[in-house]
């Protein structure tokens, strides 16, 4: 990872700004006046709606938006709540983001929004003479979308609208959409519904004449039991209510814009389209998209089998509207399905505090501290909480973020290659850190036991793809020793491979820095696909971090580019760094 101000400058001077009309779909594709569009997306996922895996408080049963301020109201009070939050939106997703996000290779944004910085929750809502409830319009919401739509403008990138949060929740899943369980919901009140087929009306109206507004995504992840019994709506048969509040929408944006895209979405997080072939939905718009997100499956053909079906059956687009949270092997095996199928795709999300997006967060100390106090039902003081949040919002800045390389070659470089290329360059003058291996797929720059979570289709939980979560977002296990990166709990049959510059041919020692608690390992050195030393063993040294050095001699290196290739015979050692000296 590299800070983001060093890459940045760079990669805004690679590309060129072009101009076009609106995106809109032809037969099974999204186009412009240019041909065919692949949507090459990233949600802004924490900004306007938090979620509590994000903002790192759902252990401390904080899990949504609302109860995120609420517990803020309650330590430091309104005032002090209502300033973070204004700091919060001013440096969580800013222009600079968004360059970014243009330089390197993106050409889309979903932006995740929640009603209440639109409008009024309808229990706040004043009524008319004839008891109707009323829309009262917040002005924050529109100013901060003007905004993204004038940068998205200045980047030509198109910027797709996410309701993320609807009135009154669309899913039980309340973690997205700042659903709650003493209030109606969505699909049980009519005046929640009314509430936001009115926001997209006025939405459609301000943006109608806006080509860089790529559409419209009008419910995400619907994730209800529409039919009273099955859990999230995954074994719905019948979702009408879905595709007949989807379809009202729709005709209130009609009477506004005609322009933009509509993306519809199925019930279960997105993907159950059941009962749609009894509705209207499919064949009373011709300028709709069909949606679904993608988690912790295969990135085979089969994946697709259903979404694929179902754009031949209405002959429209479809796109993979969220996608992400996995390693950079499952992120290049994922985009290269969707893409080789011309489906555009928006990953999930920009920026957080963890290694699998594109910019990192680096946590303060004392924001943990807070989430612990609130864990162990201590609340710091009303000065502490504020420090911390604070600095929690300071700290997602831009400018403080770390881009993550290997996430974006992942992304961007390694869609339609097996290619590999080097993490850092890599010299004979200094010591190479085993964790600074090359950047590729599992298979090409490394393999490791465990490179992806797949667990939707073992039915299983969760899969740690990367044991100790640290500095890289592969497959190959991580962990940090004062804050300097190891491989760890290494495994047999497991590899590393590293590209070296080397400036004269010679003969030189190589030595390997490894330390392990009980088990010690054994490796195999290959330069260049040729095995020059095999089943090293490494020393047992009491302790995972008592660092001990094995030499290997006699090394023959080639002027030029030279790969290095470690091989895990035996695990069981962690291994720090590897030299190379010339022998006396």
């Amino acid at each position: 990872m590299v800070k983001t101000s060093l890459i940045l400058g760079f990669l805004l001077g690679s590309f060129t700004l072009f101009s076009q009309d609106f995106l809109r779909t032809e037969g099974q594709s999204i186009v412009n006046d240019q041909g065919n569009v692949i949507l090459r997306g990233i949600g802004t996922g924490n900004w306007m709606i938090q979620e509590g895996y994000m903002m790192q408080s759902s252990p401390s049963k904080v899990s949504t938006h609302t109860q995120f301020r609420n517990k803020l109201v309650e330590t430091m009070g309104e005032e002090r709540t209502n300033t973070f939050y204004e700091t919060w939106l001013a440096n969580h997703f800013t222009k600079q983001d968004l360059d970014f996000m243009k330089a390197s290779g993106f050409n889309s944004i979903r932006v995740a929004l929640h009603y209440k910085w639109f409008t009024l929750p309808i229990e706040e809502e004043q009524t008319d003479s004839k008891g109707t409830l009323q829309n009262t319009w917040l002005e924050k919401g529109f100013t901060m979308t003007d905004s993204l739509v004038s940068w998205c403008e200045q980047n030509k990138m198109y910027l797709i609208f996410d309701m993320h949060g609807t009135p009154g929740g669309q899913g039980t899943d309340s973690n997205i959409s700042d659903y709650d369980a003493t209030k109606p919901s969505l699909w049980e009140s009519e005046e929640n519904k009314l509430k936001l087929i009115a926001l997209w009306k006025t939405l459609a109206d301000r943006y109608k004449d806006f080509e860089w507004v790529g559409g419209y995504d009008i419910i995400n992840e619907p994730n209800w039991a529409l039919d009273g019994e099955s859990y999230a709506g995954c074994g719905c048969k019948n979702n009408d209510a879905l595709w007949d509040l989807q379809q009202r929408i729709i005709e209130g944006i009609r009477e506004v814009d005609k322009n933009h895209i509509v993306f519809l979405s199925g019930n279960c997080w997105g993907n159950n389209y059941n009962s749609v072939e009894n509705h209207t939905l499919m064949k009373s718009d011709p300028n709709t998209v069909i949606s679904f997100h993608k988690y912790w499956n295969s990135n085979s053909d089969k994946a697709l089998e259903n979404i694929l079906a179902l754009r031949d059956q209405y002959n429209k687009p479809i796109w993979m509207g969220e996608g992400g949270e996995n390693s950079n092997t499952w992120f290049s095996d994922c985009i290269s399905l969707l893409e080789k199928h011309n489906i555009g795709w928006s990953w999930w999300p920009v920026k957080k505090s963890k290694m699998n997006n594109i910019l990192k967060v680096v946590t303060n100390e004392d924001y943990y501290r807070l989430i612990d106090s609130w864990v162990n039902n201590k609340p710091l003081s009303a000065d502490e909480t504020y420090s911390a949040v604070m600095q929690y919002a300071e700290k997602h800045k831009f400018e403080h973020c770390v881009a993550a390389k290997d996430v974006l070659y992942a992304m961007i470089d390694q869609t339609n290659t097996f290619k590999t290329k080097p993490f850092k360059e890599h010299t004979l003058k200094e010591s190479i850190l085993c964790a600074d291996y090359d950047m590729g797929r599992d298979g090409y720059s490394y393999h490791d036991t465990v490179s992806g979570d797949y667990h939707v289709d073992s039915g299983g939980s969760w899969i740690d793809w990367n044991n100790g979560n640290f500095y890289r977002n592969d497959g190959v296990d991580i962990g940090a020793h004062n804050e300097t990166p190891y491989v760890g709990w290494t495994e047999a049959d497991e590899w590393l491979q590293y590209t070296i510059d080397v400036p004269n041919s010679g003969t030189f020692d190589v030595e390997i820095r490894s330390a392990s608690e009980k088990t010690a390992g054994s490796l195999s050195f290959e330069i260049n696909g040729n095995i020059i030393t095999n089943n090293i063993k490494l020393p047992e040294t009491n302790g995972l971090y008592n660092w001990e050095t094995t030499k290997i001699g006699n090394v023959n290196l080639f002027e030029g580019e030279n790969v290095l290739k470690i091989r895990v015979n035996e695990g069981g050692s962690n291994l720090l760094d590897i030299r190379f000296v010339t022998p006396k």
